[in-house]
């Protein structure tokens, strides 16, 4: 039952912001989740209006605006009614001149109650248009921040794992308590060479003989 409430809200949103209703335009890779569903249909309505960028530059704006404190503490506060909630929002998203499409995304999301959804969406998006560029998200995690001869030697490695026409858009962390080593995640693919792992794998090695 709330699978298919869902699949009406999300038909709501891609019907609502084109028109005539036409098939749906597929993204690039599948975001999995409410999320991804709704950023779906948004990927969808403005890949057939050709405003995609647009829409990502947008998306952008919103993204800072519900990190606002004075904001975030009407639009993503389950106390306050719906109907302030989507006016609060609404006039900050035409004050930064959004578009029809943006605010209607912001409005089903209101109507719907996934407001708190927003940044998930937003970031399901922004996924879609990494892979609609030829972008490879991949993330490397080390103990300490990598220097600039390291991070060199890493990209090329990386570049290893391209196909044609593909980039990457890495993002690198550090977290001392992996020890050392690195994780590394790209595309689909994820590798744990951290000393972390490596002295869990010992211990549970030493435990079982």
């Amino acid at each position: 039952m709330a699978a298919h409430m869902l699949g009406q809200q999300v038909r709501q949103f891609s019907t609502s912001v084109v028109r005539p209703v036409s098939k749906l335009v597929k993204p690039p890779i599948q975001v999995y989740g409410v999320e991804g569903r709704y950023a779906t249909a948004l990927f969808s309505a403005a890949s057939k209006q050709k405003k995609l960028d647009q829409v990502e530059q947008e998306l952008g704006k919103v993204s800072t605006l519900i990190k606002d404190p004075k904001l975030a503490s009407i639009v993503m506060n389950p106390h306050v009614k719906r109907s302030i909630k989507q006016k609060t929002f609404g006039d900050a998203l035409t004050k930064a001149k959004a578009s029809p499409m943006t605010i209607n995304l912001i409005n089903v999301l209101a109507d719907n109650g996934r407001l708190p959804l927003t940044g998930d969406v937003i970031t399901a998006f922004g996924k879609m248009m990494s892979a609609h560029r030829g972008e490879v998200l991949c993330s490397v995690t080390t103990a300490q921040p990598l220097d600039a001869a390291s991070l060199s030697e890493l990209k090329v490695a990386l570049n290893g794992f391209l196909q044609k026409g593909e980039t990457i858009k890495l993002e690198t962390k550090s977290d001392p308590s992996i020890l050392g080593g690195m994780i590394v995640s790209i595309g689909d693919k994820y590798v744990d060479m951290s000393t972390k792992t490596k002295i869990q794998k010992l211990t549970k090695l030493i435990k079982e003989t």
